[in-house]
């Protein structure tokens, strides 16, 4: 009787051991990845930031990670996606001008090496739900033959949330894989990619790591949410824009919170590294808003690129978690810091990154290994004459939209976007304007110690301001030509070329 209790002793502690060392494999293993990535989401637009509609769960997440406060994007859409997925400036590989219009035979160039291809290499799983935007004329450009295992979403740049058409509900837009996901016309679209997350999460071999990017269309125009989400702030905002906007973000705030609460029901949230971002500055016209940034969606200001962002989890140092970082980070830096800090793979055989591995930075709290970041130099948007302080001999076209980070210092050139301080209606502070493009096309900042733009001081620092245009000059003599071919409607629109009014790969002529 003593044996078999001495038996029945060792073999629970044999359990327990194996237990213990599977949940060490387990928390020592690849860790998974959840970039969620908001679209047209303002910098003032999260509770953290003052916004008067709530985001707990971005709150909250924030506040248990690092909040990056020195982040940036780029001032729109794709260009933003692009630099995401090749880890390189837009200037790099002929996308420097605008968004992908989906008439026109262009996408992010296939011979791009891309983040879902190189950590796939790694040994994990990869997952695109939400807006692509990257172009898909040809087959080649969709996300499935870019590196992802598994889609669901939106291949255009945007469209109605509910019908997931666009620009008119003859057009359909949404996509499993390379097929159309027509079971979904009707349901929201933040509630079909919420839902497709969990779905895949709750699949998920555990012990297989996967990488997923879940890329909402809201809060993007046009600005749809179901009712319910209104009600809360109905007495707060008079403006209607405002509201439905607050709804959006709320209602994405909500997803965001039921996909963080699969990953803890599944048993892998510990084992897990969750980043937001937001895709650009908040639209003014549509009911984001940056405040108290300059500018706004396009804009080479502080407002159109300083993204909201933070990491989460349970995976980073304590001495980090609660903190916020001013280090210097930008969305380029995602791809090495996916594959190779967290993943533990490579990078070899991409074409030369203009990201940084910065793990360990914003894991530990170490200093950024970033000290400059292009914002963009794009030749096709430029301004015309401005007044008579043209630095004479400028090694670089002026003329030209194009804006440069240098440690402390920012020039911006040429940007005809939007100029002014936006505030939003429930502050009851009047927006203030600034110097027209009529009478200034350069403008030089200390941006860490003027963040809100409002302190020019080219006149002031000429050396500095040439130091700057000539680095500008040096980017633009090693950049590629622009590819924006002419769109092609006859061809491209669904309704007119065999594809049963569904958005899809079409053929050029």
């Amino acid at each position: 009787m003593a044996s078999r209790k001495v038996l029945v002793l060792l073999l629970t502690v044999f359990s327990l051991h194996l237990v213990k060392a599977k949940t060490r494999r387990s928390e020592g293993s690849q860790p998974n990845v959840l970039f969620i990535l908001s679209d047209d989401h303002g910098y003032r637009d999260v509770g953290y930031h003052g916004s008067l509609f709530a985001t707990p769960v971005i709150d909250k997440l924030a506040a248990d990670g690092v909040k990056l406060e020195n982040y940036y994007v780029q001032p729109i859409c794709s260009p933003t996606r692009s630099v995401l997925m090749s880890g390189r400036y837009q200037i790099r590989y002929g996308l420097q001008h605008a968004v992908l219009d989906p008439m026109a035979p262009s996408c992010l160039p296939t011979d791009e090496v891309t983040l879902a291809q190189k950590i796939k290499e790694a040994g994990y799983s990869t997952h695109m739900i939400g807006k692509w935007h990257l172009g898909f004329y040809e087959e080649a450009c969709l996300p499935t033959n870019r590196g992802f295992d598994t889609f669901l979403g939106l291949l255009l740049g945007g469209g109605y949330h509910f019908s997931h058409s666009f620009p008119t509900p003859k057009f359909y837009d949404l996509h499993r894989n390379v097929e159309a996901a027509l079971e979904y016309n009707g349901i929201y679209s933040t509630y079909v990619f919420t839902n497709e997350a969990i779905d895949i999460i709750n699949k998920q071999d555990e012990d297989k790591p996967f990488f997923m990017y879940l890329a909402y269309q809201a809060p993007h125009a046009p600005l749809e949410v179901p009712e319910h989400y209104k009600d809360p702030y109905r007495s707060t905002f008079e403006d209607e824009d405002r509201l439905n906007y607050a709804a959006m973000v709320s209602c994405v705030d909500e997803g965001i919170g039921n996909v963080t609460a699969a990953l803890k029901a599944k048993g892998i949230y510990n084992n897990t590294v969750i980043i937001f971002s937001s895709d650009n500055g908040g639209s003014v016209r549509d009911g984001g808003n940056n405040w108290p940034l300059r500018g706004s969606k396009l804009s080479m200001f502080e407002g159109g690129m300083r993204a909201l962002g933070f990491v989460h989890s349970p995976l980073l140092s304590d001495d980090v978690k609660g903190t916020v970082s001013k280090e210097l980070y930008h969305v380029s830096d995602w791809f090495p810091t996916f594959v190779e800090g967290i993943a533990g793979g490579n990078t070899d055989g991409t074409k030369p990154l203009d990201g940084f591995n910065q793990w360990e930075s914003i894991r530990d709290g170490t200093d950024s290994s970033r000290t400059e970041l292009l914002h963009n130099i794009d030749p096709l948007w430029t301004v015309a004459g401005g007044r008579d302080w043209v630095v004479k001999e400028s090694p670089f076209n002026v003329s030209i939209n194009a804006a440069l980070r240098q440690g402390d210092w920012k020039i911006v050139t040429g940007d005809t976007g939007f100029w002014g301080w936006y505030a939003p209606p429930d502050t009851g502070i009047d927006t203030i304007n600034g110097t027209t493009t009529n009478e200034q096309v350069t403008w030089l900042y200390n941006i860490t110690a003027d963040p809100l733009e409002m302190n020019d001081l080219s006149d002031e620092h000429p050396d500095i301001l040439m130091t700057m245009l000539e680095k500008l000059q040096e980017y633009y003599l090693n950049s590629v030509p622009v590819y924006y071919p002419d769109t092609q409607p006859l061809h491209a629109l669904p309704c007119y070329n065999g594809n049963n009014c569904i958005w899809g790969p079409w053929t050029p002529k």
